[in-house]
């Protein structure tokens, strides 16, 4: 076989890549200093889908999307960060699943900082110490992170984007299996592996940790004792994986939200989906079909409904707060004259954001 020719053809085609790629880059740049001098935002999402569906779109293989878009991810985090430096917080610490997720949106260009409570992430962004921010909002198995979901109802931050992370659990160790008396994860993480544990580990102690780095940090320092978290976090901290794949679920997937200060514009054509929060307040107390009538202003615009769940508001018994997430953007005017609607007899009506709505 003449590999030779076939790779003088690849080199050739590799300096026309990079020859390109920094035109790209250069014309990024200069889009860059406009946005800056106009006060526009730098990561811009709907720009970023747009983006994704142009490719993908245009791709006749054999490369795969999901590989395409993978190499796009990094040259748009390579712009961004010649456009301007951005720091994103995540739930750390380093080798989260969070920290995967931000690295999966934003790409290895920019910086990146872990905290150690949703709360203080909030906080971080309002404060303008970083530029956006990491969150998990739920599960695919164990539902919502509820303190996501409280630190909205008083944050004026806004949902930018959102993205999907598939989760593959790890039993990591220094110990072997039949030696571990104790596992240590987030409470969310031992919940995805409840049955695994129960038939491999019945006599292990559970312990929560803050994040499932944490969880690996501390299994690190103590003989006997284990953590779940993926394998990231694993080849990060140094410590050897005991089994692989142990969530009971396999499509185990957890939802992020990206956070920011300043809303997403819209994608169009039905590909937005957008979250609030409402409240009953004394309508659900005093009249009965409340819901029905809040959800009424929707169903009559054609307006689909994804998602509804109840958080209980912590101001008096048996009051809730409702989270929403709708299909269209609060832009367009049907969702505009629904929520509308909604104010005129809901003490609260909060749009938390809109955003593209396949990540």
């Amino acid at each position: 076989m003449e590999l030779g020719p076939i790779r003088e053809k690849i080199d050739a085609l590799d300096k026309q890549l990079v020859e390109l790629l920094n035109q790209r880059l250069t014309l990024a740049a200069e889009i860059g200093k406009l946005k800056r001098s106009a006060g526009g935002q730098i990561y811009v999402a709907e720009r970023e889908d747009a983006v994704f569906r142009k490719v993908t779109g245009q791709n006749q293989g054999p490369i795969k999307h999901e590989a395409l878009r993978a190499i796009y991810r990094e040259i748009m985090s390579a712009a961004i960060a010649l456009e301007k430096p951005l720091l994103i917080a995540y739930l750390g610490p380093e080798a989260s699943n969070t920290h995967a997720a931000a690295l999966k949106k934003f790409g290895a260009s920019v910086s990146y900082h872990g905290m150690a409570t949703v709360s203080d992430i909030f906080t971080a962004v309002e404060k303008g110490e970083t530029d956006y921010a990491v969150i998990p909002i739920e599960n695919s198995t164990e539902g919502s992170v509820r303190e996501a979901l409280d630190s909205f109802v008083e944050s004026d931050l806004k949902i930018v984007a959102q993205i999907y992370l598939e989760i593959n659990h790890a039993l990591i160790s220094n110990s072997p299996l039949e030696d571990i008396v104790c596992v240590y994860s987030k409470d969310q993480a031992l919940a995805q592996c409840r049955h695994w544990l129960q038939r491999h580990l019945p006599q292990a102690r559970l312990v929560d940790a803050p994040s499932t780095s944490r969880a690996v940090q501390m299994a690190k320092q103590e003989p006997g004792t284990a953590a779940i978290a993926g394998e990231l976090a694993a080849e990060h901290y140094g410590v050897p994986i005991v089994a692989r794949n142990i969530q009971d679920k396999a499509d185990n997937t957890t939802r992020f939200f990206v956070l920011g200060k300043k809303p997403s514009g819209p994608v169009g054509g039905g590909k937005d989906l957008t979250s609030v929060v409402v409240s009953l307040g004394d309508e659900a107390a005093s009249h009965s079909g409340a819901l029905l009538k809040m959800l009424m202003p929707l169903a009559e615009r054609g307006i689909n409904l994804s998602k509804i769940e109840s958080r209980p508001s912590k101001k008096r018994p048996w009051d809730y707060y409702f989270f929403l997430d709708i299909t269209g953007h609060h832009d367009d005017p049907a969702m505009k004259a629904a929520i509308a609607e909604l104010r005129k007899f809901c003490p609260l009506v909060k749009w938390l954001g809109s955003y593209p709505a396949v990540s």
